[in-house]
Parts: structure tokens; sequence; C-alpha cells
């Protein structure tokens, strides 16, 4: 397997034939019942039972969909939640994940400056070479809030190099309020987030960050809720991978986000996280499985890999 991060994506989106990231956000209300009502895992209050629920949720996912999809995104807030039991299922899922042969990418919007950002990178990128931390795996890519400039971001990047892995800097948020801040212009016109973009890419296109494919290990995240605004993005920064939160749940179509693909088809990851992982919510489904959440899980996975795949003509 090629060792840098935009190599592999691009092996990896071919492979499975779509640019599909399923996102594990997983809430203990909303789990199935079958779960939830367990003898050992039926106690919301109780923080061994909830993570337990929750991760035995997450891993059964996981199984269903890592030979379906080129990565996962794992949401850390889901499992800080729970404090340290929280901490130490995250990072187990994330070696379930590797070991499915899937690509990892731990949502964990870290951001800072110096020293503190290097041990932030260190922590959410670095495979532990410290006695006892052995086993432990860490993503293959993380999310890093960057608004703290070039200072908060290359440290991570840094990293990133070092480690074979990659990271996806937050430049436009999909959610509806985001405009207020990320929109705001200055005198020339030029948008916040298009600023931020700029020095993203100069990070990105150094050279010791490019893979043989032609793509950085340093990308972005960008909703695709706003592709009108935002797809201009891709045309002046083709080097990088963008991963495209907003579709399903939050109102963007596959049409949406696969404009946020090169022409060679690479360059964009669609994550969907709600409306797949918890399918079996939805009439539909619930019409076709009855109670096989399972089963609701792998055709929700099904029916948007073919969106995906008509959209972008994979």
């Amino acid at each position: 397997m090629a060792s840098h991060f935009g190599d592999r994506l691009c092996v990896a989106v071919e492979k499975k034939r779509t640019p599909l990231v399923v996102g594990l956000d997983p809430v203990y209300d909303r789990l199935p019942a079958e779960i939830r009502e367990h003898p050992e895992m039926n106690d919301s209050e109780d923080a061994g039972a909830a993570i337990d629920a929750v991760a035995t949720f997450c891993n059964r996912v996981l199984h269903l969909v890592a030979g379906k999809v080129p990565a996962v995104k794992i949401n850390s807030a889901y499992f800080e939640k729970y404090l340290w039991e929280g901490v130490e299922a995250y990072y187990a899922l994330v070696s379930e994940a590797e070991s499915l042969g899937v690509e990892v990418i731990g949502d964990v919007k870290r951001g800072d400056i110096g020293h503190t950002a290097g041990l932030y990178s260190q922590a959410h990128l670095q495979n532990p070479i410290m006695t006892g931390l052995e086993d432990i795996i860490t993503p293959d890519a993380i999310t890093v809030n960057g608004f703290a400039g070039a200072d908060g971001i290359v440290p991570f990047a840094d990293t990133a190099n070092a480690e074979g892995k990659g990271v996806f800097v937050w430049v436009r948020a999909s959610n509806p309020s985001a405009g207020v801040i990320q929109d705001f212009a200055d005198a020339d016109g030029v948008k916040m987030y298009e600023k931020l973009a700029e020095v993203v890419g100069e990070i990105a296109k150094q050279s010791e960050r490019t893979g043989e494919r032609g793509y950085s290990n340093v990308g972005m995240v960008v909703g695709g809720t706003s592709p009108e605004a935002t797809t201009a993005l891709r045309e002046k920064y083709p080097e990088m991978w963008i991963l495209v939160p907003g579709y399903g749940s939050q109102g963007a179509t596959a049409a949406d986000c696969v404009r946020f693909c090169n022409k060679d088809k690479m360059g964009a990851l669609v994550n969907s996280s709600r409306s797949i992982i918890y399918a079996y919510d939805k009439p539909e489904y619930q019409e076709k499985f009855g109670g096989d959440w399972e089963k609701c899980i792998v055709q929700a996975v099904d029916d948007a890999n073919a969106e995906l795949r008509e959209a972008i003509g994979l």
C-alpha cells in the first residue's frame, strides 16, 4: 500500500468506486433497541454500560461498511463525552477500522500554535512509541481548526509528513450560520474562508507534502451545502483532497458534493453520518427490512454509493 496519504486515498477511492465516507457520530438514545435494551447496556446514565453500547454499535457499523467505502470518519466528541472510557473506546475503534483496511479520519478539530499544536499532533497522528502504548493506533488523518493561521497548521502537517498521514483543515463549514463569520469580506472583497484557503493552499503545495498522484497530504474541509460559493476552491487548489460534509441529513445532494472532484474523478471525500448510521429510523428502510437495522445501514450505503457513482461517473 502507498505510504503517502494522498496516494492511499486515490487507491482506496478507485478500489471502492466511490468517494463516500461514513461518519460515526453515535448517540446512545438513537442506537438500535437491540443494543439499548441489552441487559448489560441498557443504562444511559451508567458510563460503562453506555460506552459499551456505543462501542458495540460502532464496531458493527464498521464491519458493515468497511468493504464498501474508502474511509470512515470517527467524531471524537461523541466519545470524549464519556471521558477516559470514551477516549479508550475511540482509539479502539480506530484500531478496528485499520484492521479492516479502511482509511480512518479522526474528526478532532484540534487547533493551537507552537509546542501545544505539536503535542496535539502527536496525540492524534503519531503512533505511540512509549512502553505500554505500543498497541495504540492513531488515525490516518485528522481534522484541524486552522483559524490561528499557518502557525496552527504547519505543526500538524509536519507530523503528518513524518507519519505518512494527512490533515484536513476546516475552511468552510456546512452549517447555516457559518456564513456570518466565514463569508465576511475584507476591503478587496476576499472572504474569510477564501483567505484561510490561501494559507492552507500554500502549505499543501509544498513539494515534500505531495504524493506520486499529485495530491497533497494537506486538504480542506468544505461544506457541500454551499456549492456555488465554494466550488471555486476546487479549481484554485487542484492538489488538495477536500472533505465534504453535508451530504444527506444536512441537505447537500450528490451533485452538490461531486463538484469538488477533479477531472480525474479524485480529490473529494463525501461524508455522510446520520443518514447512514441511523438509516433504520427511515420509513423507507423500515418498510423494506423491518427491525433488521444492519440491513437498513447496508442498503443506505449502497444507495448513497449508487447516487455518487452516477453523479461522478465512477
